[in-house]
């Protein structure tokens, strides 16, 4: 992610005659055959090939970044052909789907790539024709010379183009948005129809020839040893041929521990290779494995309840972890105060697409065939496992059947690559669901002890926050911190975050708007609250709790983001309170509803997007809650690349998180996690999802993400219209149904 931005074009002729363009990043090698790091590809018949780079995991950027470039190089949409790249960052650059980062890091690169190769066809096109390039014009893939009538496809000029010298990027003229022809327009997907047609794009589609099928028995603890196994019984499985015992490693350090502590691990485990995945999970059961002990061996969620309850009473480990202003000083001033507990589960990432990986080792090369957000990570981890070089890894990218953080994480690869070298043939690992659960990288759970401090008219004045999370030596890990970028921090000047952290062994991860889909949980609900118990409409409240338009400088670093690609300071109420605005007009806030019906408003900023939701719901009786509909607003910028894809981002995003907010928690007993599929860890179904309406706000800043940050404040405004349903308040994810009866 840290591709310089004084990128060079490179160009090249590729068999067949053509112009190839792509950037050159900080650190690529100069002796790729045929072109350096090529994106782009006018053939002769006038086509273009246009590489997409990032990994595909659903968030769109296999069509948006092809949009970009063919915006800028001024052909139709109908004209292009979109190629998926390998994963290789010595040709591409960085390659990572994660933090929404892709549209804010690649907007501007990839129109300039669009832009370098249309300049370069028209300098050939002058020199051919003798013309000033000036007075040559484009459109839908063609070159025009007015004052002598001519005109040729790219094609004609492809060859001529590639042989001259790249202008600089900073020389480009990019296109006027008013000019714009294909972003900011509805285009589908480009896999769209292959997917519903069942062609084979995922991970898990993969089938080389010669290839097994192979399930890894491991410990459901971390950490755990082998005790016993009936290898015999395994065997006798039809379909079975052969086990692999699989010595564990802890060495798997590679680059992006960085930004998550603690080293990736290899178990010790048996891997069963068979002629069928329902035989390979057959024989792996058959094992009947039993293990003991583990570094997770004391995790249980009873016990972290208790010692939660504990810290409460007893004060936080570390005071003052956070401590702007004198919220203490102003606590002690103030007209009144409120308090109030929240909590919130670990949950699971749960892909659709099982983890799977598909290897094949000889030679001492490795393939791979897999579905990731992080290709040059995995490469590494393999090289590594393997004790080969990175170079003499490939890997196939394949499009990802769900992603939400999971898929940074590669530790499938390694199996699969382990168990190919021992095996000698091609082999396709995948996990079961309860491996999935028992081997996620969690969202950590939380518990929050808040205060607030309101001034006469009920506006805070002050905030503190009792912060309970794990963590490793009593530093809280990356996924479960708490820092000064979250809100309300800064926009409350006196504010105080304590800390406990409670030791966890297993591994936490980046779930889909990190961190921040916890805390927009807690913030918002509190806020709720604050605002009714001195009579003020929630909306209005938050209004006077933004204040004015201003940019709030709220931390050098902030909930993952590049500072370099945020458009100036951090966080801009003005923006908030557009969007905030934007979906309260949208639903009619404050008009009269059934009985047992509410409307619940929340707002967050994550991952450089401003979003406000407000939810429409219905208790029954029972304590059923029915979702009606949702209105979101989004300030993601001044442009939207493809309005089809945002909707889509938004969209999912809510629904995600309200299969979250009404039923997923993961949970530990003696080690282990105790889900075991999706009939104990539920997932929203179609019967659930409501429509939602989805509004952008355009502002004059940079472009930025969608995958993530329209999740945070899906649950409590969901919690807020619960409660003006019902007059009950909801503190704890997953929200609890059965305090809701009539």
């Amino acid at each position: 992610m840290k591709a310089t931005r004084r990128a060079v074009l490179q160009a090249g002729v590729l068999a067949g005659g053509g112009l190839s363009l792509g950037w050159r990043f900080s650190g690529a090698r100069a002796s790729v055959p045929g072109a350096l790091s090529a994106f782009v590809m006018v053939r002769a018949d006038g086509g273009v090939d246009i590489t997409a780079h990032q990994p595909e995991i659903g968030q769109g950027v296999k069509t948006s970044f092809p949009m970009m470039i063919a915006e800028e190089l001024d052909v139709d949409w109908a004209q292009v052909r979109v190629v998926q790249a390998p994963g290789n960052r010595a040709v591409y650059g960085a390659q990572i789907a994660g933090g929404s980062s892709a549209t804010p890091t690649q907007f501007e690169r990839m129109r300039r790539l669009g832009a370098g190769a249309r300049a370069m066809l028209i300098e050939a096109a002058a020199t051919g024709w003798g013309v000033p390039a000036a007075q040559i014009t484009t459109a839908s893939g063609r070159l025009y010379h007015k004052a002598s009538k001519r005109e040729a496809g790219y094609g004609q000029f492809a060859e001529a183009a590639s042989r001259i010298t790249p202008p600089k990027p900073e020389s480009l003229a990019l296109k006027d948005p008013a000019q714009f022809r294909i972003l900011g327009k509805r285009v589908p997907g480009v896999d769209n129809r292959a997917v519903v047609t069942g062609q084979p794009l995922f991970g898990i589609d993969a089938r080389p020839a010669g290839m097994v099928y192979a399930a890894f028995a491991k410990s459901p603890v971390f950490g755990g040893k082998l005790k016993s196994a009936n290898k015999a019984a395994a065997l006798a499985v039809p379909g079975v041929k052969a086990l692999i015992d699989v010595a564990e490693r802890r060495d798997l350090k590679t680059e992006i521990d960085v930004v998550l502590p603690g080293i990736e691990v290899l178990p010790q485990g048996i891997a069963v290779l068979a002629n069928s995945t329902w035989a390979a999970l057959r024989g792996r059961d058959a094992l009947a494995c039993v293990w003991e002990g583990g570094d997770a061996a004391f995790q249980s969620t009873a016990a972290w309840d208790v010692a939660a309850a504990k810290a409460l009473k007893d004060g936080p480990q570390k005071p003052g972890h956070i401590n702007h202003g004198g919220a203490p000083a102003r606590l002690a001033g103030a007209a009144m105060r409120v308090k109030a507990d929240y909590a919130y589960p670990f949950i699971a990432h749960a892909a659709l697409e099982p983890m799977n990986c598909t290897a094949h080792v000889a030679d001492g090369k490795c393939e791979l065939w897999l579905s990731t957000q992080t290709p040059e990570d995995a490469r590494r981890m393999v090289a590594l496992a393997l004790g080969i070089k990175v170079d003499a890894v490939t890997l196939n990218l394949m499009r990802s059947g769900g992603g939400f953080g999971r898929r940074l994480m590669n530790d499938v690869a390694v199996e699969a690559a382990v168990i190919a070298k021992a095996a000698g043939v091609p082999v396709k690992l995948t996990w079961d669901r309860a491996q999935d659960f028992a081997h996620d990288w969690l969202r950590p759970g939380g518990w929050h002890r808040l205060e607030a401090g309101l001034d006469a008219k009920g506006d805070i004045i002050a905030w503190h926050d009792h912060f309970i999370s794990f963590g490793r030596g009593g530093v809280l890990d990356p996924p479960a911190t708490i820092d000064a970028s979250l809100f309300p921090s800064g926009v409350i000047k006196d504010y105080r975050a304590d800390v406990t952290v409670l030791p966890f062994a297993s591994t936490l991860g980046w779930l889909r708007a990190p961190i921040n889909n916890a805390f927009g949980f807690i913030t918002q609900g509190f806020i709720d609250e604050c605002a009714h118990i001195v009579g003020r409409d929630a909306v209005e409240y938050r209004r006077a709790l933004l204040g004015p338009a201003r940019a709030i400088a709220i931390a050098e670093e902030f909930s993952g983001e590049t500072k370099a690609d945020a458009p100036g300071t951090p966080y801009h109420t003005g923006r908030m309170r557009g969007v905030l605005d934007k979906a309260a007009a949208m639903a009619g806030w404050g008009r009269t509803l059934p009985e047992r019906s509410g409307l619940g408003v929340a707002f967050h900023f994550s991952h450089l997007g401003y979003f406000a939701n407000v939810v429409e719901a219905s208790v029954a009786a029972d304590g059923s809650v029915k979702v009606h509909k949702i209105w979101v607003a989004a300030d993601v910028g001044r442009q939207i690349v493809n309005l089809s894809g945002a909707e889509n981002q938004v969209q999912g995003s809510v629904i995600d998180a309200l299969g979250a907010a009404l039923g997923q928690r993961i949970t530990f007993e003696d080690g282990a996690v105790a889900q075991k599929n999706f009939g104990d860890y539920s997932l929203a179904r179609m019967d659930m999802a409501p429509a939602v309406e989805v509004a952008f706000v355009a502002t004059d800043f940079h472009t930025t993400g969608l995958g993530e940050p329209a999740y945070p404040s899906l649950a409590p405004a969901l919690a807020g219209a619960i409660f003006q349903a019902t007059g009950k308040r909801l503190r704890q994810l997953p929200f609890d149904t059965s305090l809701l009866t009539a």
